[in-house]
Order: C-alpha cells, then sequence, then structure tokens
C-alpha cells in the first residue's frame, strides 16, 4: 500500500498525532510520501525526513501513484487536497485535526485503529459529486470545480447585488441579496448550512440553490437536479463581486458570463465502515440531545 500525506499546517499541538501517523505506517511497511509545502514545515521538527518522497504542487497525480491521500486536518484540508488529486480521483482518507469535520471524520485518537482498518479494507469510498465552473474567462488557472459550492458575493460596497438566474436556459428568479451558493449535497453542510439551507445526503443528485440574506422575505433555497446548467448574471452598483470555488476566490465583473454544472469527475472519500453520514450529522449537530439536561 502506498500513501499519500496531505495537510496544509504543522502544528505544536499536532506533532503528537503526526509522530503517531509516521510510526504505525513505519510499522506496517507501508510506503509513503508527503505534499510538499507539509514537508518544509516537518522537516523543521522532524530533519531525519528530509529526503523523503515528496508531491510537489504542480505534479499531475495518476491513479496509480497512490492508493489512499491521508489529510491531516479538517474538512477545509480535504477540499485543498481535491485540487491537487484533481481527476486522478484518488480516494482521500480524513483524519481530524480540526474541529467540527463532515468528512474529516476520523478522530485523531483513533489513528492507529484507522490505518489498521485500510489494511483490513474495512471501509467503503464514497463519490462525492462535484460542480464545475465554466466561464468565457479562466478565472481559477484550471481548477474550475468544487466538492463543496460556487458562490457569488458583493464585494466593494454594501448596496445589495442582484443575480439573474436560470436553469437550463428558463428564468427562474432574480436574487436580489448580498449574494448566492449553489453547493453540492456534500456542501449542503457548508456555508449554505449557515444561511438556511436543507441538509442533503451525500448521495443524491441535487444542487442546492441558497440566496444569502435576501432582500425579498419570500424566496427560499431550492433543489434541483445536478444534471441541470445553471447561469447567472449579475446587476447592481458595484464594478466588482466576489466569485468563489470551495476556499479559493476571485473577483469578477458584470462583464463575465457565469454557468455552473455537475463536474465531469467525482472526489473520492473514505469512510470506515463503523461511521455513517446520519451518525456523524447526529454527532455533530447534537441531534437527540436534550440540552436542559
Amino acid at each position: 500500500m502506498r500513501v499519500l500525506i496531505y495537510s496544509q499546517r504543522y502544528k505544536t499541538a499536532d506533532r503528537a498525532y503526526v509522530d503517531i501517523l509516521l510510526n504505525k505506517l513505519n510499522k506496517e511497511g507501508i510506503a509513503f510520501s508527503f505534499y510538499e509545502p507539509f514537508h518544509k514545515l516537518l522537516i523543521k521538527k522532524n530533519p531525519q525526513f528530509m529526503d523523503h518522497p515528496i508531491v510537489r504542487v504542480e505534479d499531475t497525480m495518476n491513479k496509480k501513484d497512490f492508493d489512499f491521500v491521508l489529510s491531516l486536518g479538517g474538512d477545509g484540508t480535504i477540499l485543498n487536497a481535491v485540487t491537487l488529486v484533481k481527476k486522478a480521483e484518488i480516494p482521500i482518507c480524513g483524519i481530524n485535526l480540526g474541529r467540527l469535520g463532515f468528512m474529516a471524520t476520523i478522530e485523531k485518537t483513533k489513528i492507529e485503529e484507522a490505518i489498521d482498518k485500510l489494511i483490513r479494507k474495512e471501509y467503503r469510498i464514497e463519490d462525492r459529486s462535484m460542480i464545475k465552473l465554466e466561464s468565457n474567462k479562466d478565472l481559477f488557472n484550471g481548477l474550475n470545480f468544487a466538492l463543496n459550492d460556487f458562490t457569488l458575493h458583493k464585494r466593494d460596497t454594501s448596496s445589495m447585488m442582484i443575480i439573474h438566474t436560470y436553469i437550463n436556459g428558463d428564468f427562474i428568479n432574480s436574487y436580489w441579496a448580498d449574494g448566492l451558493i449553489v453547493s453540492t449535497p456534500t456542501g449542503s453542510t457548508g456555508y449554505t448550512l449557515s444561511c438556511g439551507g436543507p441538509i442533503v445526503f451525500p448521495e443524491s443528485t441535487n444542487f442546492v440553490i441558497t440566496p444569502v440574506a435576501p432582500h425579498n422575505l419570500n424566496v427560499r433555497p431550492i433543489l434541483i437536479s445536478d444534471d441541470s446548467e445553471i447561469e447567472f448574471k449579475i446587476e447592481g452598483r458595484s464594478k466588482n463581486y466576489l466569485c468563489t470555488l470551495d476556499s479559493r476566490s476571485t473577483k469578477v465583473t458584470r462583464k463575465i458570463e457565469l454557468k455552473v454544472r455537475r463536474n465531469d469527475f467525482n472526489a473520492r472519500i473514505v469512510l470506515l465502515d463503523t461511521i455513517s453520514f446520519i451518525e456523524t450529522i447526529r454527532k455533530k449537530l447534537n441531534w437527540g440531545l436534550d440540552s436542559r439536561n
């Protein structure tokens, strides 16, 4: 088995858990490489890994290169790992060194147990649909896809924006709002949830369209099939607006043509057999608990 260790940070508080992981991989004879930016941080504290194999940011990965990507962090780390894996669709296994993790479900105190389960093949892989942005200008240097969501948001002024929205060419609404979110089922537990959107199970084949602070109170989030194409035309007083794909953002103007649809490839998320989505949301959102007791 070969794995890539991916992370964006190497905090002092996490060092003990990283050491447990590396020792376990060595003990089991599992070949591993490091994501280069993480490797640079690691060798400051662990110089014995100075000459270890690395994967650079600009490298093109192949699905045969690794069996798994071990993502150390939270859900945001997984979102960034997806931009490295791209269409190679290497399964990503999230070890939660952060806080609230809906995808990074492996607790840091259970790292050794998780590696044992990977060795024994006691896991499942979920294909998570992604969203793709098409525009008349290259906005994200080829990384025009997102696992969580696409958003448009006001940027320069306090004035709201108007987002004229079309589904498969049919006009649906003009959103007078601070912004608009189009999320995948995976992204339904992210930004859109905080704006009143529904929780959607990962295997659902939907997009969620959610306005951000809409001016008209009769406007509500809607679900549509993810085989739809959604087109936007921006109107407003500002010259510039913010466009995001997951944690990546760029500036857009009213002249830029924007469409989103389902991406051509998926993200593949590793889940241990003992963890279900229902259990995850119940635990993370404290459902079923009476705060009075």
